[in-house]
C-alpha cells in the first residue's frame, strides 16, 4: 500500500481540476466552432472572393493578430516580461510588418 502525503494529494487535485477544465474550454471551442458552420456558410456565399484585402484592411488585421501573438509570448515569458520590453517591441513591429505584408499579398 502506498501512503501519498497531503502536498502530494493536493498536487492530483490541482493537476485534475487543471485537466478537467483545459478539457471543458477545449469542448466549448468546438462547440462554439461548430455552432459558427452555418453562418460560415453565409459569408462564404454572400463574400466577393474576387477583390482580396488592400493594405488598409490587411493593417487592421494584422494589428490584432500581431497583439494576440504578443500577448502569449508576454505570458509564457513570466518573470522575465519587465526586462524584456525593448525586445518586445521590436518583435511586435517585427510581426506586425511580415503579417500586415503577406496578408496584402497572399489575400
Amino acid at each position: 500500500m502506498i501512503v501519498l502525503g497531503d502536498t502530494d494529494n493536493r498536487d492530483q487535485n490541482d493537476s485534475r481540476k487543471t485537466a478537467i477544465a483545459l478539457i471543458v474550454l477545449v469542448l466549448m471551442l468546438v462547440g462554439a466552432a461548430i455552432m459558427m458552420l452555418p453562418a460560415l456558410g453565409e459569408i462564404v456565399a454572400v463574400a466577393d472572393l474576387n477583390t482580396g484585402l488592400g493594405l488598409k484592411d490587411a493593417a487592421v488585421i494584422a494589428f490584432f493578430v500581431t497583439l494576440v501573438v504578443m500577448i502569449v509570448l508576454a505570458v509564457a515569458a513570466g518573470d522575465g516580461l519587465i526586462g524584456e520590453v525593448q525586445y518586445m517591441i521590436g518583435g511586435f513591429f517585427t510581426f506586425f510588418i511580415f503579417i500586415w505584408l503577406m496578408l496584402a499579398w497572399v489575400f
